[in-house]
């Protein structure tokens, strides 16, 4: 779903219903960042943008209510879209075509052991392999996931995030930047998965929760901005 996830990060990619509307499940993409990256806001951007393109519904699934909504993003200012996102959870219909879960670390912390995170990682696939198998062939059910990592400093369980890693080719990680004036920044980078090249963007979030979405600036020498991640997952 690393597509679905560049059109919110992409400013200026022109939005509503595709053409290809077979096209692009991806393999599933695992959302990584640190407390207050905003790894919920990019999720819920990706529904909206998600739910209004056609190809049916879309489940956001998380355990804490939403506080705000993402600001000033495209899909943010359609009502109609949120409609469509909202309308999934209200009564049975067709399958969603896409899938998204806020806070895998929450249904991970009561038994952080390697092994139950690869059974949920693999309950998860195999729900989303449920609704492909629903919606008929050629479709298919994408799976977008945010998972909090450690604090700075906090290397945290390195096994389970390598395992997770095998569950989710695609994968983007939110760092944090030097702050500009009252803003949270934070670097996005996207690895999806072997089906293009590596994109960066920088986020931004002012005081009142705006989102603000720019190209990360290249910079010519810089060897990070062609690299793949680390052996440890992060850029």
């Amino acid at each position: 779903m690393a597509e679905t996830l560049k059109r919110v990060l992409s400013p200026g990619r022109a939005a509503g219903p595709r053409e290809d509307m077979a096209a692009e499940v991806g393999p599933p993409l695992l959302l990584l960042g640190g407390p207050g990256s905003g790894k919920t806001a990019l999720l819920f951007a990706a529904a909206l943008e998600a739910a209004g393109e056609g190809r049916g519904p879309v489940l956001f699934l998380t355990r804490r209510p939403l506080q705000s909504l993402p600001r000033r993003t495209p899909a943010a200012l359609d009502p109609l879209r949120l409609q469509l996102l909202c309308s999934a959870h209200e009564a049975r219909g067709p399958a969603p075509f896409l899938l998204l879960l806020d806070g895998l670390e929450e249904y991970l912390a009561e038994d952080p052991e390697p092994q139950e995170a690869a059974y949920l990682a693999a309950l998860l696939l195999d729900t989303a392999a449920h609704f492909s198998h629903q919606v008929g062939p050629g479709r298919g059910c994408g799976l977008l996931v945010a998972l909090q990592t450690q604090e700075e400093g906090d290397s945290g369980d390195p096994l389970q995030l390598s395992l997770l890693q095998r569950y989710f080719p695609a994968q983007c990680w939110l760092q944090p930047v030097a702050p500009g004036s009252g803003q949270r920044c934070f670097r996005a980078c996207l690895e999806p998965g072997g089906l293009g090249p590596r994109a960066e963007w920088r986020v931004a979030f002012q005081p009142d929760g705006e989102m603000t979405i720019t190209p990360w600036p290249t910079q010519a020498g810089d060897p990070s901005s062609n690299q793949g991640p680390s052996s440890g997952g992060q850029p």
